[in-house]
This record gives C-alpha cells, structure tokens and sequence, in this order.
C-alpha cells in the first residue's frame, strides 16, 4: 500500500475505487474519487481515541436510522481536517455465518458530510432479484440530511438490481454500474462497490489516519505472533496463519502502523472454567496493542469467550467487535469460536 517513504500509492485509491472511473454513458457525471494524496500528510492534530458518535448535528442524524436497525456506529479518528465515522452490522445466515456490513462517513471540521462509502456486505453480490441491502442503508441515512436524496438513491439501485440485464451506464470491461447527481452530492453504485458518494459542497484535505492510542506496530508484534504458533511473512504480508487451531491474523497498516486487525480464537468452558487460554495463541498478551488498552481490551475479549456471546462497542477508547459462533452448550459447559475486530480500518482502504 506504501511505497518507500511510507507515503500512499497512487494506485490504492485508484484500485479501491477503481470502478467509478468510467461510466461508458454520455451526460452521466463521474463520482468525485479521493485523491491519493488524502492520507500523504504530516499528522494534523490526528486523535485516534474512538468515541460514540457526537450527539446533534449531521454525524447524529446520519447514523440514527442506522442504530435503530441494529448497526454499532462510532467516531473512530479525527484531525484538524475531519472526522471519521464507522458502523458495522452483522447479518447472519442460515447456518450462523456472518457476513459484515459496514458504511463509512468523513465528515469535514464544519460537520458537513463530504464523503460515504456504503460497500456490500461482506461475501455479497448483487444478483437479479436479491434484496439491496446496501440501499437498505444508505437510503435512510442520506434521507435524514438531505431532502430526496435517499428516494433518489433507493430508485437508481433498485433499478439497478432489476435491470442487471440491460445496464444504463456500463464500465468499458463491461462492469454494470449506475451513476447519478442531485443538488446535494454525485454518487455512483456498482454490486462489486457498493455505493459512493461525494458532496458537493463539502471536502477534507487530510484525511485522519491516526491509529496510535489503541495498536502498536507489526515490526513489534510479528515475534510474538511467531511464539504463538502463527506463520507470518512480514514484510510484506500482513496475514498470518495459525494451521494447528485453523486460526488467522490479519492486519490493515499505514506504514508500519497496526490501523485494524483481526483474530479468531476458539473458547472451551468445562465446569464454568476456560480451557483453552488466550495465551496459546498469544504467549506474551495482546502485544500488538498499545499497553494504554491492552489490559481492557482483553478483559472484554475474555468476557465473550466465557459467555460465548458476541459484542460491538468502545472499550478504553477503542473499537472492539466480536462476532461469536457458539456450539454444543450443557449447562456451564460449551464450545464456541471468536473472530475479533480491534479498531476500524481508515476510510476507503480495503478490507473495510
């Protein structure tokens, strides 16, 4: 993602988005794309302390209709320039697989909307016919800051589901995607990506990219990692497999900077006790967390392995979710496995 110097890529932005560069329709307007230099900055003020989203005002209104239908949201960084907004839900299918659903919102230091990304879920496509969920939560949102703006969106996108045939707007490789403008913002939307939307009259420079207070380094926790069992390639990978327990870390970075990571860890209660420690995997603690949160963080993360029960929140200043799979269950006994999501990753960066 970083060339020598630690700066980003032209290509990452490029390649995240790639999909809003061509519309193939004359007349159709092209979605605005974040430059590649929104993150190519001295730190601005960078505050990487999570926070409930800020009540009144725009970051309010928009993720309102989102937490009454079951989303997490959070403030997950600011700087002089913005503020940057995640949520997250998780949908379930019938055998108790989770498929994520995440939006992101970048807010300038007015608290206007300048940026959202509305990507699918997780493992989801959209098909002639599938319910939209994306629409589902964009619609809601940009209808409680701008007048028809959702309306506007629910109809291109449902359109776009039930005309997979015969597209509107087409990328030159044939990729169907759709792409609009109103008074408020130009947006764009494809079942790869989901849904983009860039305001007109609202921009951030620097992006916030601050991740400091809640995670340390890979360089530093790639030894531990390796005591742990897992088999890890860093640099430049930034996954890592653990074969004896089918377990996995995973990383997002900027530079050498843990932004987000990710885990999965069994639980095995017998007579009410843990029998499978954290420190199988972990020998030496959490170390690629920061010794501010550490102690907290696995504290909420034992927390749901002993009720094997999922969670979504804040701790220590901290995002923290835990999607929970529990299996046999008797009594104080039972069985279950955790994939674990520390922090949010910085807006428009992959994985979501």
């Amino acid at each position: 993602m970083f060339d020598a110097k630690g700066t980003i890529v032209t290509t990452v932005l490029a390649t995240i988005l790639g999909s809003w560069a061509l519309t193939g329709c004359t007349g159709q307007p092209e979605p605005a794309r974040p430059s590649p230099t929104v993150y190519a900055h001295p730190a601005a003020d960078e505050n990487s302390v999570a926070v409930p989203v800020p009540a009144g005002g725009t970051a309010a209104a928009l993720t309102r209709p989102l937490t009454q239908a079951g989303w997490f949201c959070a403030q997950a960084r600011s700087n002089a320039d913005g503020r940057a907004l995640w949520c997250r839900i998780a949908h379930r299918d019938e055998s108790d697989t989770v498929h994520p659903q995440v939006a992101q919102f970048l807010l300038d230091r007015d608290g206007r909307l300048a940026w959202a990304w509305f990507p699918p879920p997780e493992d989801g496509t959209y098909q002639q016919g599938e319910p939209p969920r994306v629409v589902d939560a964009a619609a809601p949102a940009l209808a409680a800051i701008w007048p028809g703006a959702g309306d506007r969106a629910r109809q291109e996108i449902d359109d776009f589901a039930h005309d997979l045939g015969e597209p509107a707007v087409r990328r030159s490789d044939d990729l169907p995607r759709a792409a609009w403008r109103d008074e408020h913002a130009d947006y764009g939307f494809s079942g790869l990506d989901g849904l983009l939307v860039t305001a007109r009259d609202a921009s951030v420079r620097r992006w916030p990219f601050g991740a400091e207070h809640y995670a340390t380094t890979m360089s530093s926790a790639v030894d531990d990692l390796l005591a742990g069992g897992y088999d890890c390639f860093y640099p430049p990978q930034e996954s890592c497999t653990r074969v004896r327990s089918n377990g996995y870390f995973r990383v997002t970075l900027r530079q050498d900077q843990i932004v987000s990571a990710q885990f999965g860890i069994g639980s095995r209660i017998e007579s009410g006790r843990q029998r499978h420690a954290l420190a199988e995997e972990f020998p030496h603690g959490l170390t690629f967390l920061s010794e501010a949160v550490r102690r907290p963080v696995t504290e909420r993360i034992e927390q749901s392995r002993r009720s094997g029960t999922s969670f979504a929140g804040i701790v220590a200043g901290t995002i923290v979710v835990i999607d929970a799979s529990r299996g046999a269950v008797d009594g104080d006994d039972l069985v279950a496995y955790l994939d674990i999501q520390i922090g949010a990753p910085l807006a428009a960066a992959l994985p979501v």
